[in-house]
């Protein structure tokens, strides 16, 4: 049995939003840090909580459970940065899962090891692996798979899917379903690859297909790659943004507010830190000088 990674366990700060504890780390740390997790013969699970997932962790116990659950906990969402920088906590950097399924499958072709891709509509998957196979010579891609729409209500279907990941034995898999419905299939899955690492990377396999494309990095930095989604999807995703994450971000970032203002009164108001008193040590005693001792013991002194 490999020995426990102190980065796996709990063991460490974390930076708490919404109830939810994030690792503060930066995508490099995550890349690292799957690789040793890997050389040590230990799997794991990565998830990129965005605004979307934590108002519904918020709501959900299901939800809760899937962060919970996971061994890293990484902010893919600009609001999420801003929040927990104006509460005096601050997240060193967004971590999307649209760039770790570059970034990861860069260093895992490096290590000469294996990813699988689940997910996305008919046919993206294979697309997709196509695109990686050709960009990292080194990676193997162990195998690819788009289930049908409905898969997750067919038993038979589930284990079908999970016997075909399962023979596969790859050392990543990128499951791109959607929350919390990846999440649900990687539960399933873990336990029959202890050694293996799970990331839901909702539409990722559909950007690296060239299916869907991202929004400009302006809109990324800025923080309005949502807008550039809303508006390529506005039939589904007009009331989950509009009515939903939006008012849910504006309160997010006005608790982060509330916080760091209650931190700062306490830090007012606290009472000083009481002062031991200081203890006089007395000074040595100290032996006569040579002239005044006895030399021969007459009891007298020179």
């Amino acid at each position: 049995m490999p020995q426990d990674l102190d980065f796996i366990t709990v063991h460490r700060h974390r930076v708490t939003l919404s109830g939810v504890a994030f690792d503060p780390v930066r995508e490099e740390d995550v890349i690292q840090r799957v690789l040793a997790a890997l050389d040590a013969g230990q799997g794991g699970q990565i998830i990129t909580p965005n605004v979307d997932i934590l108002r519904r962790a918020y709501h959900e116990e299901e939800c809760r459970n899937h962060i919970a659950s996971s061994s890293l906990v990484v902010a893919d969402g600009a609001p999420l940065i801003w929040a927990s920088r104006i509460a005096g906590d601050p997240l060193p950097a967004r971590v999307p899962g649209s760039d770790l399924i570059w970034s990861l499958s860069t260093a895992l072709g490096d290590h000469g090891r294996s990813v699988y891709l689940l997910g996305g509509e008919p046919g993206t998957a294979r697309l997709a692996a196509a695109v990686l196979r050709e960009r990292f010579p080194g990676l193997t891609v162990a195998g690819e798979l788009s289930p049908p729409f409905g898969f997750d209500t067919s038993e038979e279907q589930l284990a079908q899917i999970c016997a075909e990941v399962t023979a596969a034995r790859p050392d990543l898999v990128f499951v791109g379903l959607g929350f919390p419905k990846q999440e649900r299939l990687i539960a399933r899955l873990r336990p029959l690859l202890p050694r293996t690492w799970f990331m839901g990377c909702g539409a990722a396999i559909g950007f690296v297909a060239g299916v869907h494309q991202r929004a400009p990095r302006w809109m990324q930095r800025t923080g309005l790659e949502w807008v550039h989604r809303l508006l390529g999807e506005p039939q589904r995703l007009v009331r989950r943004y509009l009515i939903h994450d939006v008012p849910f971000a504006l309160r997010l970032l006005a608790g982060s507010v509330r916080d760091r203002l209650r931190r700062r009164a306490h830090a007012r108001t606290a009472p000083a830190p009481a002062v031991p008193p200081v203890r006089r040590i007395p000074a040595p005693r100290t032996a006569p000088p040579a002239h005044h001792r006895d030399p021969v013991g007459t009891g007298k002194r020179s």
